[in-house]
Parts: structure tokens; sequence; C-alpha cells
């Protein structure tokens, strides 16, 4: 897992190097600046003409790291610019320093100068400490800028993003790079923020991670494919029940589609036995389609739902389900028996928006339990709307997680999944073909088998599971995108390429 921080964190980090460690705040600058001209310099050698560049400056640090970008370009024989955005009275010390040693060179600083005559625009106008709107002169400036056909560059994150939640504080630069520093920032993964941002690199440059920078903040975590290492590989000495065996309460009448597909999510991710239960007449279809699937009718029999329930490693309960009075009492019992013996459950669908119809339900919901609702079952959960939950996802999953002790995964153009302890992951996997019907059952199944490769809280936390689980149903995604586009793209193309993927981890033997 790649660690991601808030603004907050990243600023007692920068402060312990500097305090604790003894690295000037210039010498930690320079090499901000050195990293940012390596990475444009590579853009340029492969564009054809003369480079002429702009770097747009505020008054704090973010603006000094613009400076010396511009010196060193300047230096290496380009046609480089400054240009003071921020307020003189309002420059730190660092950027006072930085603006001088340009003057030394000779750099060129210019007023008013039209974005439109440069090839290149480096924004260092903000930085990650923005948290207000943007008006003003910064807003007109902002929006000529954004005008030009420039090839956009921005230091940190671009100026009017948000840090932690990539919300745009009325405008943003619309990068085509953004080179952040140490650490990759929440708002650089959450949308807008991550359209804004256009290609992130994270460069180091000599802050890294110590015990003394803890801060209130959660924790923060980016799902890598190392991560799904584990999943990659099978005993030899196994068998069909060493994998696990997963229960799936879905489908109601003429709604066997959601209980096949998570099914086949379960069985691509590793399930080693998957059985569905689910209404009689679903029976012939599921058989047809998924014949290695067990079949049990879902009846209100408590001899014939502990048989089942005992048989399980891990239950999907909610795809499908339909939202009959009747079934809230099946689903309560299967959920009160899992919460006892802290048996796996993933809930999901139909699942969820009994749970929110029915609050009695929540005292069967713990640690055991990964809920994965999309906004608009959030929305019903919480009774915050969803413009409230889009705006600070990353806060939204993880105040629900602490508050019932259990995992959220918030399903999202930018998929959050927290746990009972707050900590998050912001997925980067995944494409807009996905936003398609069943996307999200083949979800709950792919959680389900990969609960099933490790079935003992020591050996991996569940939540963490649960963002590997998230992370490989986007690569799967991805890999389908790639194959046949997003357009038309059907949720059974995402679990057919699972083993593809979990295929090329092995190869690489990571």
């Amino acid at each position: 897992m790649k660690s991601i921080v808030t603004c907050r964190q990243m600023k007692a980090l920068d402060g312990n190097t500097i305090v604790n460690k003894g690295i000037p705040s210039l010498v930690l600058m320079e090499r901000a600046a050195l990293k940012t001209v390596d990475e444009m310099e590579a853009h340029f050698r492969t564009t054809a003409g003369k480079q002429k560049i702009l770097c747009v400056c505020g008054s704090g640090n973010n603006g000094g790291d613009g400076i010396a970008i511009a010196r060193i370009l300047f230096l290496h024989g380009y046609d480089a610019e400054i240009q003071m955005a921020g307020n003189p009275e309002h420059m730190t010390e660092e950027t006072v320093r930085q603006l001088r040693i340009a003057e030394n060179y000779h750099v060129p600083v210019v007023n008013n100068p039209d974005p439109g005559e440069y090839t290149t625009i480096v924004d260092a106008i903000f930085g990650i400490g923005l948290t207000r709107q943007v008006e003003g002169r910064y807003r007109e400036l902002i929006s000529r800028i954004n005008k030009a056909k420039a090839w956009k560059v921005a230091v940190d994150i671009p100026s009017g993003v948000d840090g932690d939640t990539g919300k745009e504080w009325g405008i943003a630069f619309h990068a085509d790079l953004t080179v952040t520093f140490a650490f990759c920032k929440a708002g650089l993964l959450l949308y807008p923020g991550r359209l804004l941002a256009g290609r992130v690199v994270t460069a180091d440059i000599g802050i890294y991670k110590d015990d003394i920078t803890e801060t209130s903040d959660r924790k923060l975590w980016q799902a890598e494919t190392s991560d799904l290492a584990f999943l990659a590989d099978r005993k030899p000495d196994g068998n069909k029940g060493t994998f696990g065996k997963v229960l799936a309460v879905s489908g109601s009448t003429g709604m066997c589609g959601a209980a096949y597909l998570c099914s086949e999510g379960a069985f691509a991710s590793g399930a080693g036995m998957v059985k569905i239960r689910t209404a009689e007449a679903n029976r012939i279809p599921l058989q047809t389609l998924l014949p290695e699937a067990m079949i049990s009718e879902n009846t209100d029999d408590e001899i014939s739902m502990k048989k089942d329930y005992d048989w399980c490693d891990v239950l999907i309960i909610g795809p499908g389900i339909g939202m009959e009075k009747e079934t809230v009492a099946k689903i309560s019992w299967f959920l009160q028996k899992a919460y006892q013996d802290s048996k796996r459950v993933v809930l999901d669908a139909d699942g969820l928006n009994l749970l929110s119809k029915n609050p009695d339900m929540w005292k069967h919901i713990g640690k055991n339990v990964i809920l994965t609702p999309h906004m608009g079952e959030m929305a019903r959960l919480t009774g915050k709307t969803i413009e409230e939950l889009k705006s600070d996802a990353v806060k939204a999953a993880a105040e629900l997680a602490v508050e019932k002790q259990c995992v959220c995964v918030l399903k999202d153009a930018c998929t959050v999944t927290s746990g009972p302890s707050g900590e998050a992951w912001i997925n980067i996997s995944g494409n807009p073909g996905m936003a398609t019907a069943g996307s999200g059952d083949t979800l709950s199944g792919i959680l389900a088998g990969v609960m099933c490769r490790k079935r003992t809280e020591t050996e991996a936390d569940l939540a963490e599971m649960a963002a590997a689980g998230v992370y490989l149903h986007g690569l799967a995604g991805d890999r389908a995108a790639e194959k046949n586009g997003m357009c038309g793209m059907k949720a059974g193309d995402i679990f057919k390429n699972v083993s593809g993927i979990l295929r090329g981890e092995k190869n690489e033997k990571i």
C-alpha cells in the first residue's frame, strides 16, 4: 500500500524534515525545482520547436518553487520568464530569497504577460494550503492561463484544487502534468482534482515518514499491484474447500442476473465453491448460466438457512434480493448469526436498502461486515445529500465505518474504502465504462472471493483486503476497456478479465 497524505500531514512532514532533520527549507525547494525541471525537460525532448516558458508564482513557498524552476530552466538555455502573481508584502522569506537569486542570474521578471505567447506555463500560485474561494484578480489570472494553448505544469497541486478533497475552489488551473513532492496528496486522486491534475508524478525530495510527524488526521493509502500478490498463487496441496466457500443470498424472482454476476465475481477472484441461495424460479437459468455454482432455495425455513450458513466461509447478501417485507427477517437472521460468529459478510444493493429502511438491523453490523453503497445508497444510509457526500468522500466513508465499526466501500468514480479505525484507501483503478448495470454486483462477488483467500484477522486487515478487492475490480475493468473500449462495456466483461490480471501478477513474480 502506498501512503497518501492530507495537507496537514504534509506540512508536519515538511516541518519535521526542516526542524528535526536539519535540512534547510531552501534545499528542499531546490530539490523540488530540480525534479520538476527533470520532468519538463523529458517532455521537451519529445516536442518540436523552441520553448517559451512562463512561471506564474505566488507569494508563498509554492511560488518560491516556481521561481527556482524558472531560474534552472533559464540557466539550461530555455527562454524562461517569471510572473509574480502574489502580494509582495506577503512573500515568505524563502520566496524573497529565491527571487533575489533569480534576479542575480538575470532571469526575466515580466508584468501582465500574454499567456498566449508561451508554449509552456508553470503554475506555482497557491500550493496545497488553499482553503478558500479563488476570486478577483487570481480568478481572472487562472482563467486567462487556462484559455492558453500552452502545455501546462502544476507545482505540487493545481492552484484552486483542495489538497484534501479534490474540490475546485471556484476555479482551478487545468494541468497537463502535476509534479507533487514526497507523497501524493489526497486531492490529486479524488475528483475533480484528479481530472484537473493531468498526469501526476510524485517526486522524492528527501522528506520521509517519521513517527514524530503523526497528526490527528486519518491515515490514507492507495492500493498497488503488489497488494494482489496473495491472490496470485494457490497452495499445491489445497482443494476447493481450502480456497473458501461463498454463499450468495441473492436474486429474487426474475432477478437472477444479480445473483449470477456476484457469483461469477467470487469464482473469478479465487473462491473454491459458490452456492447461490435464491428464488426457486431462478434455479434453471442459473444452472444454465453457471453450472459450477450450487443452488439452494431461499426459503424462510431456519433449518435450511442454518445448513447453508454453516457450510460457507463468506456471505454475500443483497444483490437482486428484493425489498419484500419477508426478506427482512431472512437477511436479519443471516446478519445476526454472522455477527455472533464473526463470519465475513459483503452487504450490497437491496441488502443496503433494507438496512436503511430497518434501523434495527444495524445492531448486527460490525467489524465482520463490508458495506458497499454507491452514493445514492449512502445517502439513504446516512441521511446526507449526495452533494454532501461527494464534497468529501473520504470523510463520509470513514465516519460511517467508525460509527458502525464496520468496513465501508463507498462506490463512485473514485471509490473510497474505510475501516473501523478510520483509515481510508483511495482507489485509482477503473474507468467510466464500468458505470454499467451489474458492475456493483460483480464487485461484491470479487470482494467475497478475496475474503476467502485469507480468513483470519491476523493475516490481513479486512478493510485493507477490501481495498485490494476494489483495486482488482478496477484493474479488470481497465483491461476490459483496453480490449474492447469503454463504450458498451458490460459487467461480464469485468469478471472475465480478473483471471488475466491475477495471471499477470503471477508471471511478474510479485
